[in-house]
């Protein structure tokens, strides 16, 4: 797998995956993260950079990285306090990116996705998270309907972010053991996931625009659970 942008090129560095190999610019292979990394770095021009990653937003920087290891969600589940953010059907890997990089600042346990219909973990996410998924546990699941049941069994409260929901975000006093729902942009939560959730939250919105992206929306939320 072949990763990029100086973020993310970056954390890999100092995240558990192993970086076999790095392409640099002769400007950005002085950056003093890189020069002391101890990783092989090649000098090469932008084209080859750009070949090697199939985007010119590389920043001058590429790495040849191994596969992404996602987590268990029995082991995120069994962690203790802290929150757990749950994406239904986030397609765009933009936002997931995105998501994961505030879940990362605000120390949430971890993120998790369904199998089908979901945007992976992929360089572009990695570029878009700015490096985040290295430090962030990532899991996937067959059924996120089913992982709530059992996020609840294990003594955990579900919330879930729904435009039309009756109760505030803000008025919350949410549990320590938070599991934060967040629906597809323009579909929000599918009705068998909406159902699974303890309580639906909702952002007002006090401007002309109708909603706010899913990314956006997640930074409010997963700083009023986790953020203090």
């Amino acid at each position: 797998m072949v990763i990029y942008g100086r973020n993310p090129v970056r954390e890999a560095i100092r995240g558990p995956r192993a970086v076999h190999r790095v392409w640099a610019t002769a400007k950005a292979a002085q950056e003093p993260w890189l020069g002391d990394s101890g990783v092989a770095v090649s000098v090469a021009e932008v084209d080859e950079i750009e070949r090697r990653c199939g985007t010119a937003d590389h920043q001058g920087v590429c790495a040849e990285v191994s596969p992404f290891v996602y987590a268990d969600p029995s082991t995120l589940l069994g962690a203790g306090p802290g929150l757990i953010v749950a994406l239904d059907q986030i397609q765009d890997p933009q936002n997931l990116g995105a998501i994961c990089r505030t879940a990362e600042c605000a120390g949430a346990r971890g993120v998790v996705i369904p199998e089908r219909r979901s945007a992976e973990v992929t360089a572009a996410v990695c570029k878009a998270s700015a490096g985040a998924v290295e430090h962030l546990p990532v899991a996937r699941v067959r059924n996120l309907a089913d992982f709530l049941a059992e996020a609840k069994t294990a003594g955990r409260w579900c919330y879930g972010a729904e435009a039309e929901a009756g109760v505030a975000y803000d008025t919350v006093d949410y549990a320590e053991t938070a599991v934060l729902v967040m629906g597809a942009e323009g579909r929000g939560l599918r009705p068998r996931v909406a159902a699974g959730c303890d309580l639906l939250v909702a952002i007002p919105l006090r401007g002309r625009i109708a909603s706010l992206n899913v990314s956006a929306a997640a930074a409010v939320l997963i700083y009023a659970i986790a953020g203090g």
